[in-house]
């Protein structure tokens, strides 16, 4: 029984290598080589439905059931091509001829191991893939954040940012950070510098003063002499300097004291309207990003890990060998059976090849000899019909003749008989009295002549028969 089973299955192989059963019947010697070559078909077909499989799971996030179902699919239209690529190889010993028909096949088989051999690939380096995509995904992200930053709907949000800081800074301070007060704050420094140099004159002198009058200094006289009087007048006329001076820095003071609540009451003013509008602009951006960010997450379809593939093999020399050789494995796998029908057709023909060249031969020879009897067959049947439609227009004219005669007879006869008699006999016989040169009878008759020359409706079918 197992025996039996494994002989059906083998049957099953050849046929699907594109065998003959009725010419392996005859030549079971080439039953192998097809069984071989059905199994590189199903091997194929096989890796086609896992990269099949793979990739809609990979695209499109597809369960597995519905996947394999897809793979299935995938694999039978891959068994089905390289099945029509063997089959199309018939056995020919020409070299050119042979690299006619293998060209394109292998350019196809090429083709088809390529779009096989991706999938596969990426599943097998699915763990370095997926690391690295996280590395892709985190630079277009910053990619991303830098293109926000660069555009035009949020090109003024780093000036606005310092400008809130600026006016948050003059708020705190009461007005003191602005930098438009500068030279208001330059003026009072000034005024104060002025004043403080005055007024340490006017110390001295009254120290001076103080001291002439002690006898401590200057003259060393104690007393109210001439170099103390004018110790105390200079010092006295410095006292109107100081006052000035004094002058001066209130009034600086009080200039940049106003100009500063100015400035805190203007940027408090539009603090409040920058801080909105950079909440507003912040949020849109931040709401960008975030929508990029959730779509950039969920992007591990096949372009992204190509692209990680792609960057790790440039990066990674081991892994890029090893990535080459698996591509070329598989590639190697699909084009295996055109190889292998090429390679047989470039040796010598075997038994099956000569069986199938001569039942090729022989089917040609059949359908040749039937075409030929058919047309003798018809044209027998022709011939036989043109026989039967003459002897039927000759049994017509001679009852046309018969009848011509009798009526010809029977005029002749009525003529020889007495006036009176002849009309009594045409009343009787209830028929108009022609003359000899009446030609109607004629036409007549010859109009049912041609009516039955006519091929009737029995006729055509029977001869279409």
């Amino acid at each position: 029984m197992a025996r039996r089973r494994r002989g059906r299955i083998g049957n099953a192989l050849a046929v699907l290598a594109g065998a003959r059963g009725d010419i392996l019947e005859v030549a079971p010697g080439a039953r192998p080589r097809f069984v071989a070559l059905g199994g590189v078909l199903l091997s194929t077909g096989g890796l086609a439905v896992l990269s099949a499989a793979f990739a809609v799971h990979m695209a499109v996030g597809a369960v597995w059931p519905v996947a394999m179902l897809v793979g299935l699919f995938w694999g039978l239209v891959i068994v089905n091509l390289d099945r029509m690529l063997l089959v199309g190889m018939a056995h020919d010993a020409s070299f050119k001829r042979n690299l006619l028909m293998a060209v394109p096949r292998v350019g196809l088989a090429l083709v088809l191991g390529i779009v096989i051999s991706t999938p596969l690939t990426l599943q097998i380096f699915h763990k370095e893939i997926d690391t690295e995509i996280v590395a892709l995904q985190a630079e277009q992200s910053d990619a991303y954040k830098k293109s926000l930053d660069s555009d035009a709907r949020f090109a003024g949000l780093p000036d606005l940012r310092d400008r809130v800081a600026d006016e948050q800074a003059i708020v705190a301070s009461g007005g003191d950070g602005d930098t438009t007060l500068l030279p208001l704050t330059a003026s009072m420094t000034a005024a104060q510098q002025v004043y403080d140099q005055a007024l340490a004159t006017q110390q001295d002198l009254q120290n001076k003063a103080q001291c002439e009058l002690n006898g401590t200094c200057g003259t060393g006289k104690p007393g109210t002499g001439e170099a103390y009087v004018q110790a105390r007048a200079a010092a006295d006329g410095q006292a109107a300097v100081v006052a000035s001076a004094k002058s001066d820095l209130d009034a600086a003071t009080a200039a940049l004291s106003s100009a500063q609540a100015r400035s805190a009451q203007q940027a408090a003013s539009g603090l409040e309207t920058d801080q909105a509008e950079l909440a507003r602009l912040t949020a849109d951006q931040t709401k960008l990003q975030q929508a990029f960010d959730a779509t950039n997450a969920d992007n591990t379809g096949i372009l992204i890990r190509l692209q990680a593939l792609g960057r790790l093999s440039d990066t990674n020399s081991t892994l890029g060998f090893a990535h080459f050789m698996l591509s070329l494995l598989f590639i190697c796998i699909e084009l295996l059976p055109v190889f292998m029908k090429t390679l047989l057709n470039f040796s010598p023909s075997t038994a099956y090849d000569k069986l199938a060249e001569i039942r090729d031969d022989g089917d040609i020879s059949i359908e040749t000899m039937q075409q030929q009897t058919r047309r003798e067959v018809e044209r027998a049947q022709q011939e036989l019909l043109i026989l039967a439609e003459k002897e039927r227009v000759d049994r017509q004219k001679e009852a046309v003749l018969a009848r011509r005669r009798a009526r010809l007879q029977l005029a002749a006869e009525r003529q020889a008989l007495p006036p009176e008699v002849r009309t009594q006999a045409a009343v009787e016989d209830d028929e108009p009295i022609r003359k000899p040169w009446d030609t109607g009878p004629i036409f007549e008759a010859a109009k049912n002549v041609v009516r039955s020359l006519r091929p009737r409706a029995t006729d055509r079918v029977d001869a279409a028969s």
